[in-house]
């Protein structure tokens, strides 16, 4: 054997594995959001799920990045499991038209000149600003079938059917009938959790098939194992995040194991009918090698059609299944898990651009605890039992340690998307995601301050505020109560309905306003003696604090560029 030749073999498997990913990024880059969008809107029953799920996964041609957007709508709650198991079913057929382009496009001695005239004309693409996306496309489009051609022609030159130990071991791996099946299914499973890609190992494939090395049944055994291996890593993926991730990327193994399962039972039948689909004749002498790829093809799309169609009517039944398989997680209680990210589980996604969509989610969460936080601070003003006041004030300091590494481990993801690529509208919304996370770590900060002026006025003052003193205060929290929720909405839904950020503003003034009022009202009663200089003194601590609070809520609602994009639709 020419090991030279087997490098270069080795070569373009890694091209068009690279193809395929620049390729995949490259159209999310152009319609990322818009096809989260869709994910989000069409999937008002299972039909339209499973079309959702198939155009989705033809366009950005990666059912991975497909299921991923899908777990994480689950996630959030956008989706329900249901709708979920419909859009993971579509991935799987829209996953099918990789096949179909090694098919139509890995062959022919022009395709060469075509490759090279299309990465060519990416370059020039991607050097000019407007169509650097569409021109990422193409280049990954180029390589993946430059991968193909070159992976085709060497495995010519290297003459595998007349490899004596290679037919050999393959001769006897394929006498053993059914056990024969089972072999090459588990071969086929193992080879794509090992190279996570499936697409890679389909090429393969078809090159053995091709090549006249390996018999087309058992090679088609080696496609079933790919739809098992393909499910195998995003399960494990999923092994650290919640329950309902968990129990989608358990509906994916299920729904493949299922229907492999089920053809292997009519296993000679089935590929009658793919043979009879592609008009293939298994006892002919000479096949062309294109028609023994069209066969594999087929049968992939015949495969995932197929099982689509049985199990869409099953999908209640396939919900209770993965309910009972995957458990909830034991629920803990308090601050400890409070203190986890909900979300961001380690190591990014498939992409840059949807990890951007965790980013956000658990941006949302971080707002949520800032506003959980402050409610603590509202409820610490009114208590007097000591116990119970030290036990709040520890709680909240707990928090302001939670808000800090929220922080620190948000900007950190962020960074390390950053470094991906992005297209110049993710680059900037990272920016804005940064600062937000900057501002809410200061609304920590400020409630934190809030509750240590509260605690020093318990510890070293004997008297206690007045009845107005405290209706005052208690004014202005529920005015940076009320900026607070508008707050939440506006990081949680912004892109998804209107917010009024006009409210904002106005909430903000009236807390200017509200604190200079009182500040002027607080020299005036003590002069008036009625109460000392060291109480007004912590009563304009917290009301300054309060207005420093509205200032950070202001920041937030600034950063996330909300203003910007309605200013654009007026």
């Amino acid at each position: 054997m020419n090991y030279w030749l087997f490098l270069v073999l080795l070569g373009s498997v890694a091209l068009l594995m690279y193809g395929m990913k620049v390729m995949s990024e490259g159209l999310q880059k152009m319609a990322g959001s818009k096809l989260r969008n869709v994910l989000g809107t069409m999937t008002t029953n299972r039909f339209t799920g499973i079309l959702t799920g198939a155009f989705i996964t033809m366009s950005i041609q990666s059912s991975t990045a497909c299921t991923v957007m899908t777990v994480s709508f689950v996630s959030a709650g956008l989706l329900t499991l249901l709708q979920a198991i419909s859009v993971i079913m579509g991935a799987n057929i829209g996953t099918t038209a990789t096949a179909w382009i090694m098919v139509l496009g890995g062959s022919g001695d022009y395709m060469r000149y075509a490759v090279f005239a299309a990465i060519f004309f990416s370059i020039i693409l991607i050097y000019s600003n407007k169509n650097r996306n569409a021109g990422e496309f193409i280049m990954g489009l180029a390589l993946m079938l430059l991968g193909l051609t070159t992976l085709s022609a060497n495995a010519k030159d290297m003459h595998l059917d007349q490899q004596e130990g290679i037919m050999n071991f393959i001769g006897s791996m394929s006498g053993m009938g059914y056990g024969s099946y089972f072999l090459f299914l588990l071969i086929g499973s193992v080879l794509t959790m090992a190279v996570q890609s499936s697409a890679a190992i389909m090429a393969i494939t078809m090159t053995l098939c091709s090549a006249g090395v390996l018999p087309v049944d058992m090679g088609i055994a080696l496609v079933m194992g790919e739809n098992i291996g393909t499910t195998v890593t995003s399960n494990i993926v999923a092994l650290s995040a919640s329950t309902q991730a968990r129990r989608a990327a358990m509906a994916h193994m299920v729904f493949n194991v299922f229907g492999v399962f089920w053809v292997l039972c009519v296993f000679p039948y089935f590929l009658k009918f793919v043979f009879g689909l592609v008009d293939f004749d298994p006892n002919a002498g000479s096949v062309s090698p294109s028609k023994l790829s069209m066969v594999l093809a087929a049968f992939h799309t015949s495969f995932n059609i197929c099982n689509t169609a049985i199990l869409v009517w099953f999908i209640k039944p396939l919900e209770k299944l993965v309910c009972w398989i995957i458990k909830p997680k034991p629920t803990v209680e308090g601050d400890e898990e409070e203190s986890r990210l909900k979300y961001i589980s380690g190591g990014l996604l498939s992409t840059a651009e949807l990890s951007i969509l965790e980013a956000k989610k658990e941006i949302g969460v971080f707002a949520d605890r800032c506003n959980r936080m402050y409610g603590l601070t509202q409820t610490l003003l009114t208590t007097t039992k000591g116990d119970e006041f030290n036990k709040l004030f520890s709680r909240i300091e707990k928090y302001e340690s939670i808000t800090d590494n929220m922080e620190v481990e948000i900007a950190d993801y962020l960074a390390q998307v950053s470094d991906g690529r992005l297209s110049f509208e993710s680059k900037t919304e990272i920016q804005h995601m940064l600062r937000v996370v900057s501002e809410l770590e200061s609304i920590g900060d400020s409630c934190y301050n809030l509750a240590r002026t509260m605690s020093r006025k318990r510890q070293h003052s004997q008297e206690d505020f007045t009845e107005k003193q405290y209706e005052h205060i208690q004014n202005m929290m529920d005015l940076d109560q009320q900026a607070l929720d508008h707050m939440c909405l506006v990081v949680k839904y912004g892109e998804q309905r209107y917010v009024d950020i006009n409210k904002s503003y106005n909430v903000e003034h009236e807390i200017n306003n509200y604190r200079t009022q009182l500040k002027n009202q607080n020299i005036v009663d003590i002069n008036n003696h009625l109460y000392d200089y060291q109480m007004g003194v912590y009563y304009m601590d917290i009301i300054a604090e309060c207005e420093k609070l509205g200032d950070y809520i202001i920041n937030v609602i600034e950063a996330s560029g909300i203003k910007e994009k309605k200013a654009n639709g007026f």
